[in-house]
């Protein structure tokens, strides 16, 4: 993903809700905290000054408490609401500087969303709820049909073409959702919460089937969420957010292993380390006097799959990747690791 130039670019994007929005923008003001701001001029800053790109292919996580201004986030980088201020690039266009026309084509054919709350028409069958977004597009309906087929086979709802939205569980009305966002076929596909309104087993089902359409469709995905273990499951890299800003960006381990402050290290706090840090993490330098002709194991395995066999092995377990040795790993390291001592 590196090597790739970015699908979305986003950069110095502001959203500030209130009379004249744009002055407060570089003035000391925009550095006032939001209960401050709102004493002082009735304006609040939903999303601060926020950057950041998300490759192609890439699954990236925005995750913060309520009022953390992630919604409002997904919503500027679709223009559901209009930045104040900032860059937002699809690839090469900037998506503020389109016109009506042209942001409602990117909407039909190369974004599409999926919300908390359904959204399913009550009155149409489930083949026709899918089948929504090809119809509005003058897709005729033979056509339609049978690309709405494709999908809702995809995402696992084989025999309820022909069901109404009320027959369906919560979990298969969110497939339902799925299924019409994935029926154009779009670059992008926004997340906002999708999976907040249902029970945590149903919930986590949808999670498997998130990783299972990425897997196979290998769609860029920018998914909104208040739950870290969603976020770590979900996530290439995930982006938390406080009163409107960027905290840090990085992948789960990184998040987990180096902390960029105290409302981030409070957020993983709780979270396994051993089940998201790799050996990489916890690898050391070998002492002079340690064996090394232990086993090998590769640095990507995490601490809780491997703890096993370093526990049982009576010398240091070899940390390699591609014939260099990255370093030694003990019971000692683990140990710690779980009991939460640096």
């Amino acid at each position: 993903m590196d090597n790739q130039a970015p699908m979305i670019s986003v950069r110095n994007l502001w959203k500030v809700f209130g009379s004249n929005p744009e002055a407060i923008i570089g003035t000391p003001d925009a550095l006032l905290s939001r209960q401050e701001l709102r004493a002082k001029t009735g304006n609040t800053i939903a999303v601060r000054d926020v950057s950041f790109d998300v490759a192609p292919g890439e699954v990236f996580v925005v995750m913060g408490l309520s009022g953390s201004g992630k919604s409002t986030l997904v919503r500027c980088m679709t223009r559901l609401i209009e930045p104040t201020q900032g860059e937002l690039r699809f690839e090469d266009e900037d998506i503020l500087k389109v016109d009506d026309k042209r942001l409602r084509e990117l909407r039909k054919t190369r974004f599409s969303m999926v919300f908390q709350h359904f959204g399913l028409l009550p009155h149409r069958k489930v083949i026709d709820n899918v089948a929504y977004s090809l119809e509005i597009n003058g897709v005729g309906k033979a056509d339609r049909h049978a690309r709405a087929n494709e999908v809702i086979e995809l995402v696992g709802l084989q025999g309820y073409a022909q069901a109404y939205p009320e027959q369906l569980s919560g979990g298969m009305q969110q497939r339902v959702g799925l299924a019409r966002a994935l029926a154009v076929d779009p670059q992008v596909l926004f997340l906002d919460e999708p999976f907040s309104a249902l029970d945590p087993l149903i919930r986590r089902d949808m999670q498997t089937e998130v990783i299972r359409l990425h897997h196979q469709l290998g769609k860029t995905m920018v998914f909104i969420t208040h739950d870290l273990a969603e976020a770590v499951k979900l996530g290439d890299r995930i982006a938390i957010m406080r009163d409107g800003a960027v905290v840090q960006i990085g992948t789960p381990e990184e998040l987990v292993a180096q902390p960029a402050d105290d409302y981030v290290a409070n957020f993983v706090r709780d979270f396994p380390k051993s089940h998201i840090l790799t050996l990489r993490w916890i690898a050391r330098k070998p002492e002079p006097s340690e064996d090394l002709s232990g086993p090998i194991l590769p640095p990507n395995i995490t601490v809780r799959n491997a703890t096993r066999q370093i526990i049982e092995s009576s010398i240091p377990i070899r940390v390699m990747e591609n014939g260099n040795l990255l370093g030694v790993v003990t019971a000692v390291e683990v140990l710690h690791l779980i009991s939460g001592q640096e």
